[in-house]
């Protein structure tokens, strides 16, 4: 994202630079028809790699290179505008995050600047859903993977150059590690998208075809008839990926080829009299790209947590916004700082940089760890208490492993499912008629009962818990009634916009073959499956089927507290249409359920919905910890619906 010259300005690279800018920042301002502007940030590796091999280069080769110098040159440059940014964010964080949002941003803050985010996110994945406008620091993963690059590339470069001092050698030796990183992208890709984003070992070939770039520049002689052909055609393919590439690419993969390869064949070529790359609005852009890349995602993230992100005149003023504050971070910070630490003497530098990221570290370490309970307003407070009641002994019930007991000892039912399960057990609970009476939970999150479906991530605890399903529970409390409860809209179609590794209109299992899309064979394959599934159940137990929980549009205590810390109060709630629409095909399922295999309804709506609307919240408290998964408030107004199925077992 950030690099120095190696010989001297190039007007090339710094207007190559406010293009890859212009890119990452439309994309994530959802400017229509830029949906691969996300390759920016590839064409920023393959400069990063180029110059900074360049500039190890160059100082082997005169016999002047210090892995000081260089660690502290690359630190100078990066820190202290991220510094800058982080310190800010904590402190606009204090008046308008809630308290786990706050404590998210801390680690976020923490991980930032100690440049691990790429393995943060990696951990909380994924970069393309849309649950990442709720990361406010989630671009500098990027600034992560540099670094770290930063710290092995020029240790490899010492050690080839020791050994062989010889630039053939050094290009052979490179190569070989490009090509073994491109290779493990291209594996992981298929296998774990979401580590090869954003770890270094998948990523390393990108920076690695800048370096082997620079080393191919120095010894082809090119005319300036080529040298402008593979300008152009360099620019031609990053806008063929700009333009051709979106979210659902699998990336970066070999595809991640066409912006890499452009990028260096526009580096090759050299030309600094192209007026796409050197024109004065390229070189503005350019000198201020590294700043405009920090800002911009903050104020994408400001207006989805405004709920402004679909505006058009939002938008327009969203990227406006950034250019102002990056080029305010450009002069005030970037070259205030880079001039001051490179008067100073580096011993002073060094301790006042490291003291301020000391101390905006250890902030956020104190924000991510504190309660921090008079921050908010006593309303907003209320609101995610009632967001954080769910079932209290999710951690120890909601896995395949577990056996739990709610209630007494005699134990009247059992309960199957996932976490939408877990959401409304302690309900069912609640509604047997004695204190002597109990239930058997059997759940695991993401998983869905039914025979012959896998997840996708042939999740092990999801299948050990349908094999149980298959072989132990007919002979466990036989003559019980079994109540079956799955997400399973989320199954079948995919998640809801803004859900995190859901992605929409995807089947989250398969059975014979592997779906993209839920299409006519996949939803024949999930009918036949449910029904084998409750025709099996129904033989040794009197099974429930309980139709689909209404998912909101929105994450209901978050929308609520949001609005109220803003002085406003509101209601999350979700057309009656709209749920039907979605649920119609699964709502066809259980019903032939019904007439093949005996199995009863249970249903929901009369108790969550209205002739219009299915309700979120009440009284401006919600009834979910989510967007689809009920709170213990939530779960009691079914009550109700299950007290009556134990009078008959009576």
């Amino acid at each position: 994202m950030v690099a120095a010259q190696s010989k001297g300005f190039r007007a090339d690279i710094n207007g190559l630079r406010a293009w890859a800018v212009v890119a990452v920042v439309l994309y994530h301002f959802g400017v229509p028809g830029l949906q691969g502007g996300f390759v920016g940030v590839d064409v920023f590796f393959v400069i990063s790699g180029y110059l900074m091999t360049g500039i190890i280069l160059s100082a082997l080769q005169a016999g002047h290179f210090s892995l000081g110098q260089f660690y502290w040159a690359r630190a100078r440059r990066i820190v202290p505008a991220l510094l800058v940014l982080c310190a800010v964010l904590l402190l606009a964080g204090w008046f308008v995050l809630l308290s786990e949002e706050y404590q998210t941003l801390g680690r976020h803050v923490r991980d930032s600047l100690l440049f691990t985010s790429n393995l943060r996110y990696l951990k909380e994945s994924g970069y393309f859903d849309s649950g990442a406008h709720e990361k406010w620091l989630l671009h500098t993963w990027s600034l992560s993977v540099e670094w770290q690059f930063y710290l092995l590339l020029p240790l490899v470069l010492l050690a080839l150059w020791r050994l062989f001092s010889d630039r053939r050698a050094l290009f052979l030796g490179l190569l070989a590690m490009f090509a073994g990183s491109l290779l493990w992208c291209v594996i992981l890709t298929a296998r774990q998208p979401e580590a090869a984003f954003f770890v270094l070992t998948a990523r390393a070939w990108e920076l690695l075809a800048g370096s082997l770039v620079f080393l191919l520049a120095g010894v082809l002689g090119l005319s300036d008839l080529l040298r402008r052909r593979l300008s152009w055609l360099g620019l031609g393919l990053i806008v063929m990926a700009v333009l051709g590439y979106s979210p659902e690419t699998s990336w970066p993969g070999w595809r991640a080829l066409l912006p890499v390869c452009g990028a260096g064949l526009v580096l090759l070529a050299q030309r600094s009299n192209s007026r796409w790359t050197t024109s004065g609005v390229a070189q503005w852009m350019g000198d201020r790209s590294y700043s405009l890349y920090l800002w911009h995602w903050p104020v994408v993230v400001a207006l989805a947590y405004l709920e402004l992100l679909a505006s058009p005149a939002w938008i327009a003023a969203g990227i406006g916004l950034s250019l102002l504050l990056g080029h305010a971070s450009y002069q005030l910070v970037e070259v205030t700082s880079r001039r001051a630490l490179a008067q100073a003497d580096w011993r002073r530098g060094l301790v006042a940089l490291l003291g301020g990221v000391l101390v905006v570290t250890l902030a956020a370490q104190w924000v991510r760890k504190a309660e921090l309970p008079g921050r908010l307003p006593e309303a907003v407070r209320e609101i995610e208490a009632f967001g954080q009641a769910g079932n209290p002994r999710r951690e120890e019930c909601l896995e395949a492993g577990a056996e739990c007991v709610y209630g007494g000892p005699r134990l009247r039912a059992i309960v199957l499912g996932d976490s939408h399960a877990d959401a409304v057990v302690t309900a069912v609970a609640a509604s047997l008629p004695t204190p002597a009476d109990g239930l058997l939970f059997k759940g695991e999150s993401g998983c869905l009962i039914m025979q012959g479906a896998r997840p996708l991530d042939d999740d092990a605890d999801c299948l050990a818990l349908n094999r149980w399903v298959a072989e132990q529970l007919p002979q466990t409390l036989p003559g019980q009634p079994v109540i079956l409860i799955n997400r399973l809209a989320s199954y079948a179609f995919g998640g809801l916009p803004g859900e995190e590794d859901n992605p929409v209109d995807r089947p989250r299992v398969y059975f014979q073959a592997r779906y993209a899309r839920p299409t006519e064979a996949f939803r024949a394959e999930f009918r036949a499956a449910y029904l084998a599934t409750a025709c099996r159940i129904s033989r040794s137990h009197p099974l429930y089927l309980l139709r689909p929980i209404p998912e909101m549009p929105l994450n209901v205590p978050v929308t609520l507290a949001r609005a109220r810390l803003r002085g406003e109060s509101r209601e999350v709630k979700l057309p009656i249409e709209a749920y039907r629409q979605r649920q119609a095909f699964l709502w066809g399922v259980q019903d032939e359920a019904v007439e093949r295999c005996g199995a009863r309804i249970l249903d929901p709506l009369p108790y969550l919905c209205d002739q219009q609307e299915c309700l979120g919240s009440m009284q401006g408290l919600p009834l979910y910890i989510d967007d689809d998964h009920l709170n213990e408030q939530g779960g009691r107004r079914l009550m109700p619906l299950f007290e009556p199925l134990f009078r008959k077992t009576d």
